[in-house]
């Protein structure tokens, strides 16, 4: 029988590490969490560094999983349950609104983009499957905050800069909004992410009722709002495709 290549082991440990619990950990807490000696992970830790599977952060030395390991997973996207399911849902919310479509999940801090449906139209646009997008402004990014624990500790982690004068930085109003995302079942984004967008997003559970996803429209704020605020029928009809997907997943009615 052939025998296991130690360090691929792991160097395969160290990732599935830092792809769980809080996602950056320092040297230490590596080394420790593996039994391995601190100049051994470090080794490791630089070789996965180099090719793109680690990335250190400058300011506090921890570590995290790199953006190589996410070009290297779009392959898997076109099998990804969360995408495979919401298929048909997606393409029935984008004929039905007449905007584009995005199903987002949690992934370094942002949301990543693992499906979109472009706006049924002639009009020129961009595919944007595997774009990043911020938590704290976007409405994709609102819906895992106020119902993924993990999105929302990394929410308030990251730098909630400012990307129009719409865009809500302080801790204590994002917090507010997080709870008014929860009350309603769903989150907004009026120009706070883009001038002259606006976003309605809501969320997908599993059939065990954990979130794994959101899904969302956008378009322009005269499309999509009226006098100032969401149009009812457009909200309605992001929840109702959120509710199948979710029912698709396995989670019953909600």
């Amino acid at each position: 029988m052939a025998r296991n290549i130690q360090s691929l082991e792991r160097a395969a440990a160290m990732l599935r590490l830092l792809a769980g619990g809080e996602r950056r950990l320092g040297l230490s807490d590596i080394a420790s969490s593996l039994g391995l000696a601190k100049g051994t992970a470090h080794g490791i830790l630089r070789t996965l560094q180099q090719e793109g599977f680690v990335e250190q952060d400058d300011a506090s030395g921890r570590y995290q999983l790199g953006a190589e390991l996410l070009r290297l997973g779009t392959t898997y996207l076109d099998v990804h349950e969360l995408r495979a399911r919401a298929l048909v849902w997606t393409d029935d919310l984008a004929r039905s609104s007449g905007e584009s479509v995005y199903l987002g999940v949690l992934h370094q801090q942002g949301v990543l983009i693992v499906h979109h449906v472009f706006r049924p139209d002639d009009s020129r646009q961009v595919l944007e499957i595997g774009a990043m997008q911020p938590l704290h402004s976007t409405a994709l990014g609102k819906v895992l905050s106020a119902y993924d624990p993990v999105a929302h500790s990394e929410a308030l982690e990251a730098d909630r800069k400012p990307f129009t004068d719409r865009t809500t930085c302080d801790q204590d109003a994002f917090e507010n909004i997080l709870d008014i995302t929860r009350a309603r079942g769903y989150a907004a984004d009026v120009e706070e992410t883009w001038e002259g967008v606006a976003s309605v997003a809501a969320p997908i559970h599993d059939r065990r009722r954990m979130p794994v996803g959101a899904v969302g429209i956008t378009g322009a704020v005269e499309r999509l709002c009226r006098d100032g605020e969401l149009r009812p029928e457009l909200i309605a009809a992001v929840r109702d495709c959120a509710r199948a997907v979710s029912r698709d997943l396995g989670a019953g009615r909600f």
